[in-house]
């Protein structure tokens, strides 16, 4: 599916969407599910730019919006950032908090099983298909048929699996970057992969390292790092 950015004509009606997936996702599940859907909804109800995808806030104005520790703030951004859902942008520094991104269409694919609930037309709209805006040409397809192999998950192999969740959330995207990496070295909570050219390797690195780890940690929570690099 591609989302569409939450802003102009249409706008609000988006954001009911996506606060109406997430409000249903998280009365459909237990109690864990329903207040860790509840914090990221606060945090995008009083202090998410829809306009620019940023997050700015701090940790202990987080714990304050919670009413919990700085610990538990903690613990629950770094599930939100295993889960893809929460990208850190900008890393706090002195006198400046933190800026992260939420990946809105992570957050839609996730919510997916309750679409039918919320309405068919609902399921519908989330469903159709708008064209991604890049000023990058992507690489072509490997393959030479006319049609692209889709990956197939091997429960023994973790990189095959990745693959695979990569896939499954962007299949143009996957035809274009990630199906030409290949996994080097996985050991001790880090990866590294590479990438048949040095331009594909820092492209990848600077816009899709969250979602690479992300798609890492959904196959084996020990990931803590992901790199890429180039095989030239």
């Amino acid at each position: 599916m591609q989302l569409a950015k939450p802003v102009g004509r249409n706008a609000a009606a988006l954001k009911y969407d996506i606060l109406s997936a997430l409000t249903i996702y998280a009365l459909s599940g237990d109690k864990h599910r329903q207040r860790s859907v509840l914090r990221v909804i606060s945090l995008i109800t009083t202090r998410y730019n829809w306009r620019n995808n940023e997050l700015s806030i701090g940790r202990e104005e987080i714990s304050r919006l919670w009413s919990v520790n700085e610990r538990t703030v903690k613990r629950e951004m770094a599930r939100f950032r295993a889960l893809g859902w929460v990208t850190v942008k900008r890393p706090a520094a002195r006198g400046r908090v933190a800026v992260y991104e939420i990946d809105l269409k992570q957050i839609m694919i996730d919510t997916q099983e309750v679409w039918p609930i919320i309405g068919s037309d609902f399921q519908a709209r989330m469903s159709e298909d708008s064209e991604p805006v890049t000023n990058v040409v992507p690489f072509a397809a490997k393959s030479p048929g006319p049609e692209i192999n889709t990956p197939e998950a091997k429960p023994e192999d973790v990189w095959s699996q990745v693959q695979s969740i990569l896939h499954g959330r962007d299949p143009e995207l996957w035809a274009s970057w990630f199906q030409h990496l290949s996994e080097s070295e996985r050991a001790g909570g880090r990866v590294i992969l590479v990438a048949p050219s040095r331009f594909m390797a820092d492209y990848i690195a600077q816009k899709w390292t969250a979602r690479l780890l992300a798609a890492y940690s959904r196959v084996d929570p020990s990931i803590r790092t992901v790199h890429v690099n180039a095989a030239d």
